[in-house]
């Protein structure tokens, strides 16, 4: 199952957040943002999906669907609700890009059926809890028998543990070939909105001159689930293993939810927010790679997609999208 490494990457990475988290920055008029997919990216527009993809033959395959948009609706529109929302359908689509883009760039004939995609997922998740809640959870044990912590210092050795864990976790992971493929497109989804919001017209050199770290990115949004967490588990209290386990697996939607609500927030507190999160932005130098050229018109070629727009070297991206909703 060559997804399963490539869903889990996506999974850890959070890189889906980030289009989750544009509207509270960029204002209704540039809600956008996006993930790296197997060679090419997916962009998230205010109302379509756009999706650019290199074919073995060279040729750029692109496809573009609507949102879902039960997610912004009722309930789903609430404080801490909307996180929760938010990340089921970034995760939803993310596995289908995912699905789709091994499909086109791997030249196969054949569709993932939905057993391969249900087996992916399973395999996935199990990963991520055996990772990023076991693992964590029996260290956080270990040093609490070794120097005799009480239950908050349990619950922060915890999560210090989960996030080392991360970040080796994707160290380790960036060194595979077809990973830092991955990472390059990553970085080409963050240069070219970078590029988008500073309102430049959009070619590849334009693009390329733009910082592949953005403020949004789900790595930086990772790291506050981290800190989120040491908070929210310690509510669980203690008990056996399967407990500790399972209540951290069933509060961690809560911990999504309020670690969205936080990223919001700072997202408008200008450079105080940017002094915040800096800690947690220079991690996007592990889950980044400075994309080529062929990289950065993949990119921009699904942003063109989920904003419907055709992008023009002497007119900048951001006006040709704003005429386009006159």
């Amino acid at each position: 199952m060559l997804i399963n490494p490539f869903a889990l990457f996506s999974f850890a990475t959070n890189s889906t957040a980030e289009s989750a988290l544009s509207n509270s920055s960029c204002g209704k008029a540039l809600p956008v943002g996006g993930q790296a997919v197997i060679e090419g990216v997916i962009m998230k527009g205010p109302s379509h999906w756009g999706m650019a993809v290199r074919k073995p033959e060279g040729d750029i395959f692109r496809d573009r669907w609507s949102c879902a948009g039960w997610d912004k609706k009722g309930m789903w529109s609430r404080p801490i609700l909307r996180g929760m929302a938010t990340m089921a359908e970034m995760l939803r689509e993310g596995f289908r890009a995912l699905s789709r883009s091994a499909q086109i760039a791997l030249g196969e004939d054949e569709e993932l059926t939905t057993k391969d995609i249900v087996i992916s997922v399973l395999v996935s998740v199990a990963a991520v809890i055996g990772l990023f809640v076991a693992l964590p959870l029996w260290v956080g044990d270990l040093f609490a028998g070794w120097f005799s912590l009480g239950h908050v210092g349990e619950h922060v050795v915890e999560g210090i543990a989960r996030g080392v864990v991360f970040v080796a976790y994707v160290g380790c992971i960036g060194l595979w070939k077809d990973i830092r493929e991955v990472l390059m497109y990553h970085g080409a989804e963050h240069k070219t909105i970078n590029a988008f919001e500073a309102g430049v017209p959009m070619t590849v050199r334009n693009i390329s001159r733009h910082s592949r770290i953005h403020p949004r990115c789900g790595t930086s949004f990772l790291m506050v689930v981290v800190v989120v967490s040491i908070l929210v588990f310690s509510l669980a209290g203690g008990g056996g293993a399967l407990w500790r386990i399972g209540s951290r697996v069933v509060l961690l939607p809560l911990v999504v939810g309020i670690s969205y609500e936080i990223i919001r927030a700072t997202s408008r507190w200008g450079e105080v927010g940017r002094f915040i999160m800096a800690p947690a932005l220079s991690l996007q130098y592990l889950t980044t790679r400075v994309p080529s050229g062929p990289q950065l018109e993949v990119a921009m070629r699904a942003l063109e997609s989920a904003l419907n727009v055709k992008f023009t070297p002497d007119v900048p991206g951001r006006r040709i999208y704003s005429e386009s909703r006159l």
